[in-house]
């Protein structure tokens, strides 16, 4: 559990103004991305685990608007996070 409270600090710390700058869309977008990232070796490990799949899609798409609001509002934040977290080819 702590190793999951480090990661999220560290997210916050680099895509924040500070470490409780939560709400900003690139640390939103960031700390989604890790929660993907670690539910997808989840599912792959257990494929049948439907409950967990269901929070999967939640997820990516919880994401997918919150980058359709920043590359609405603010293009040059949408191509610098796509760049940095590498989301999309």
């Amino acid at each position: 559990m702590t190793n999951l409270k480090k990661q999220k600090a560290e997210i916050i710390a680099k895509f924040g103004e500070n470490k409780k700058d939560t709400g900003k869309a690139e640390v939103q977008i960031a700390l989604l991305t890790n929660d993907i990232s670690n539910l997808t070796k989840h599912i792959q490990e257990f494929s049948k685990d439907f409950s967990s799949k269901r929070g999967l899609y939640k997820k990516v798409s919880l994401r997918k608007k919150l980058l359709a609001y920043l590359k609405k509002n603010n293009i040059e934040r949408y191509r610098q996070i796509i760049q940095t977290l590498n989301i999309r080819g």
